[in-house]
């Protein structure tokens, strides 16, 4: 039987998780390989030699015929790469397309625009900074960009789901579950139906 074409290295209170839900939303074979954080695994020599930095997800792709080993590092880079690596998922527009463009932008907001804008929110810091030194706005006006991009629904980018939604998705899940998404009434139904597909059913437990 030949080997699963992706590993993934997880812990379950990482953004891994919304990796894990990736892969059950492709369909294609993979391993799960589970790390201990307070045992610190993930900055064992064998682990730093895949990710530096080692950090939590990493994803080695041995390729379609399972003969290779590249390893794609940072979530929203995996996730882009997953989803193109996959074309029969379905869940990134093809290259070249009009709908690719606003597909990367969102993908890349989640990291870029909401994460930051998070830390600063909950940890502010002791001089504000200058407008023209960050490139994020605040934590609320990040949160009203996406509330108006899912109001035509039912996803970011109107009838098909991408793997953009499964980004903004889990972030404001993971915020939600915590109790710290603010509104949270505005995203109920957009999170509801994130938690009915059978995919995140399958990553989380549920089914």
């Amino acid at each position: 039987m030949a080997a699963a074409r992706f590993v993934l290295h997880h812990h379950p209170q990482s953004r891994a998780q919304r990796i894990k839900w990736l892969l059950e939303e492709t369909g294609a074979p993979y391993e799960l390989v589970s790390h201990d954080l307070e045992a610190r695994t993930h900055k064992s020599p064998e682990f730093l030699a895949l990710n530096p930095h080692g950090k939590i997800p990493t994803l080695v792709d041995r390729g379609p015929e399972g003969t290779a080993e590249v390893v794609v590092t940072e979530s929203a880079a995996i996730v882009i790469h997953v989803a193109d690596a996959v074309p029969e998922a379905g869940l990134a527009p093809a290259p070249g397309s009009l709908e690719r463009g606003p597909y990367l932008g969102w993908i890349v907001y989640s990291a870029s625009v909401l994460e930051p804008a998070l830390m600063d929110a909950f940890f502010p810091r002791k001089d504000a900074p200058s407008p023209v030194m960050t490139g994020w706005p605040s934590f609320d006006e990040a949160l009203e960009r996406v509330e108006a991009a899912l109001k035509p629904g039912p996803w970011l980018q109107g009838e098909s789901f991408t793997a953009a939604d499964l980004t903004i998705g889990s972030f404001l899940g993971w915020l939600a579950g915590w109790g710290k998404l603010p509104g949270p009434e505005r995203f109920a139904g957009y999170l509801s139906r994130i938690a009915e597909r059978p995919a995140h059913r399958r990553a989380f437990g549920r089914g």
